[in-house]
């Protein structure tokens, strides 16, 4: 069975509207954080998981798919007759990043504060194991959110958590999750929770590993594709004509050809021209993030712009305040790696660069 959709922003449909009908204390948080209208994404996949059916969603990111599998979550185990004893877990939802988990984790949080007796626990490395152990041995657990190492780690040190009635399972970027190498880890996760459960499977590109956890892990799927509706140059295209693209959207795709000697140039020039914006900028490597970040605050020229390194051998807390510095400016470079490139809501975002440059090219 498959869904399709155009991804154009918001649609006319209210989630007030949705059928199964959401519960008040769902709409009420959805109103107080300013979501009344769905997204594509939203529209197609929110009924379906709220009516037991597994899903294996196609739609790029920006689409609005946390909400689109934090809101049935939320709808399913509130549906639970008898509130959750404190070691049973009820829901799972698995992403490839901290920093994604992290924001996951935060959306999720004003929903699941409304369900009674209820504790959901964010489970990421770069913190000390033993806490997370502590923590969950003394105030329990009902619903997990984390990265597929950190959360296989736990089930493997922790016997006191029970998954035996577990009613949903997320993955959220499948195919970061399986190009990162989480394969086994999530396999291992996966065989030790029940057949009979929903399970949301989420993912920017649907990859041929992607498709073979789908077998593995769904029950007879409804495929969902999400794209945004272009014309030949990028305009919206009237649905008689439509072609449809992964690329969300509203954005403005451009690149720039020169020979390998040129590229930190070129960069230093694209920088300078737009130091009042808003940039990410994604490098190769760990090491090119540090080199830029030494290089780039001593040029006259970029004086007083506020530069911001991000990667995955930095430690916990240092992600964590780079990525939530960046998010609160206003204009400012973030200089990272893959280790944001998927899911995470930075607002006011003016560029982002794939620069294609690494150490040696400076």
């Amino acid at each position: 069975m498959a869904a399709s959709s155009a991804n154009k922003g918001l649609t006319t449909q209210r989630f007030s509207e949705l059928e199964p009908s959401l519960s008040k204390k769902t709409l009420d948080v959805l109103d107080t954080c300013g979501f009344h209208f769905c997204t594509p994404v939203q529209r197609a996949t929110i009924p379906l998981l709220c009516s037991y059916k597994d899903v294996a969603v196609d739609a790029a990111t920006g689409s609005g798919k946390t909400l689109a599998f934090i809101v049935p979550v939320i709808e399913i185990l509130r549906r639970i007759s008898e509130p959750p004893k404190p070691h049973q877990v009820l829901g799972i939802i698995i992403s490839p990043t901290r920093e994604l988990s992290t924001q996951i984790y935060h959306v999720a949080e004003p929903f699941s504060s409304t369900l009674p007796n209820f504790k959901a626990a964010l489970l990421v490395g770069g913190s000390n194991i033993k806490l997370d152990v502590e923590k969950i041995e003394d105030e329990g657990a009902n619903l997990l959110i984390g990265t597929p190492g950190r959360l296989f780690d736990i089930m493997e040190r922790l016997d006191v958590l029970d998954f035996r009635n577990l009613e949903i399972l997320i993955l959220d970027e499948a195919d970061r999750l399986l190009d990162m190498g989480f394969q086994k880890q999530i396999t291992s996760i996966m065989s030790r929770l029940p057949k009979l459960r929903r399970t949301g499977l989420f993912s920017a590109t649907q990859t041929e590993a992607v498709e073979e956890l789908s077998r593995a892990g769904l029950r007879n799927p409804v495929s969902i594709n999400v794209r945004a509706e272009v014309k030949a140059h990028g305009e919206l295209a009237p649905s008689a004509n439509a072609s449809f693209s992964k690329t969300p959207f509203g954005l403005h795709i451009e690149y720039l050809e020169c020979e390998a000697d040129e590229k930190p140039s070129q960069l230093v020039h694209f920088l300078s021209e737009n130091s009042f914006k808003k940039i990410i900028i994604y490098f190769m490597t760990c090491a090119c993030v540090d080199y830029w970040g030494a290089v780039l605050p001593q040029l006259g020229t970029l004086k007083g712009c506020t530069l911001i390194p991000l990667h995955g051998r930095m430690k916990q807390i240092v992600r964590e305040k780079a990525l939530a510095s960046f998010t609160a400016l206003s204009n400012g470079i973030l200089l990272c790696t893959d280790v944001a490139a998927r899911g995470l809501d930075i607002p006011g975002v003016d560029w982002i660069v794939q620069s294609g440059t690494n150490c040696k090219d400076g």
